[in-house]
């Protein structure tokens, strides 16, 4: 038996050759699906290392390669649709229309679509990208990972990764760290006893901040003329119980002003024991009735 005479066979009433010829073109745009696939995602990739206008950042590119790939998944899986016998009027209409049929499929409810739309503003007016510092209404503090086409991946700094609908990012307060100057101002604040010399202990204040080494020095060359100190210490508060002092320290990066925050508090209290400056605290009188 030659190889037409076996095509020509039928089992159950259908020809051999026709799935023969299924599976044989089935293959070949599974072949050229993962080709070009693979060839957008090497494209991506390049736009990266390209510099110029032509360059796309990683959050851009991220993005829409998600959108791109998606789409070329549709339109293979229609084409695949098309060559089922009967199916060949779906297929085409599903090829015809796969922008449309993609948007149908992938954002049906109201709250997908919402989170598209958010991950599109994210992306094209970039309040934020991959590899930014940003804290999220005062509770969620970490670096950006990831931007799909649904939510954003926040690794925060116990590193556990916090996954966060588009939609919500769009409608929260966002302080990026990274955007802009890098330079971060700490508010360093003691509170000291009402009874305590005042200038004292803003001169140790002072002298603790202006010794730590990852402050660095914003002054310009007008406020050097005019001698102003590097650290800027002032009241700020009168409270109840405390005189409240603040000092103006600046660092390269929120990251190191954290840390020369902490050293600070620990600093700054350690030297106003030896030096015999009261930090006052909240305590209570017991009274016991015989």
């Amino acid at each position: 038996m030659d190889l037409q005479e076996f095509l020509n066979l039928t089992i159950f009433g259908i020809e051999i050759k026709h799935p023969v010829e299924f599976i044989v073109k089935a293959l070949v745009i599974y072949a050229i699906t993962q080709s070009t696939v693979s060839f957008v995602k090497f494209l991506f990739r390049r736009s990266q290392r390209r510099k110029g206008a032509l360059s796309l950042d990683q959050t851009t590119a991220g993005f829409l390669q998600r959108i791109s790939i998606y789409a070329i998944y549709i339109i293979g899986g229609s084409t695949v649709l098309s060559l089922i016998p009967g199916m060949e009027t779906i297929g085409n209409s599903i090829l015809a229309g796969a922008g449309i049929m993609a948007m149908a499929i992938g954002f049906a409810s109201k709250e997908a679509l919402s989170n598209f739309i958010g991950g599109l503003f994210i992306v094209f007016a970039k309040p934020f990208r991959i590899g930014d510092v940003i804290k999220l209404d005062d509770t969620v503090v970490g670096t950006v990972c990831e931007i799909t086409l649904r939510h954003t991946v926040i690794r925060s700094m116990e590193n556990r990764m916090i996954i966060i609908p588009n939609s919500t990012m769009n409608s929260s307060t966002i302080i990026n760290s990274t955007l802009g100057e890098q330079e971060i101002c700490s508010f360093i604040e003691v509170g000291v006893s009402y009874s305590c010399d005042l200038d004292k202990a803003i001169l140790l204040m002072r002298d603790e901040v202006t010794n730590h080494p990852l402050l660095i020095d914003r002054r310009t060359p007008d406020d050097k003329k005019k001698n102003t100190p590097l650290v800027l210490v002032r009241i700020i508060n009168l409270g109840d119980s405390a005189i409240t002092l603040r000092a103006w320290a600046w660092a390269a990066n929120s990251g190191e002003a954290f840390v020369m925050k902490c050293d600070l508090l620990k600093s700054i209290k350690e030297r106003f024991d030896k030096e015999n400056i009261e930090i006052p605290y909240p305590y209570s009188n017991i009274v016991l009735k015989k």
